[in-house]
């Protein structure tokens, strides 16, 4: 196993494997809806909001969606911080 994984914080104590994350979409939309009903039929929601309002979808390449309880806009900032170097060089 590759020991440079990368996890962000995705709220109350959850993460997720940011190499997995391929998009971030807002639940408000009826195809984000669409895609949120399609995933609790096949049994591939997670659901990260610990009983908050859903804010945030994350899409995983496995299929899989995370339901996140921060906003979009704060999780992409979250997948942009870039790694500081360990040798600060």
């Amino acid at each position: 196993m590759n020991n440079d994984c990368l996890f962000i914080n995705i709220g109350f104590n959850n993460i997720v494997n940011i190499s997995r994350v391929l998009a971030v979409i807002s639940p408000d939309t009826l195809p984000s809806k669409r895609l949120i009903q399609e995933c609790r039929e096949t049994k591939k929601v997670i659901d990260a909001t610990c009983g908050r309002k859903t804010r945030a979808v994350i899409v995983l390449d496995s299929g899989h969606i995370v339901l996140c309880g921060l906003s979009a806009d704060t999780i992409y900032s979250r997948l942009n911080v870039k790694p500081q170097n360990k040798n600060n060089t």
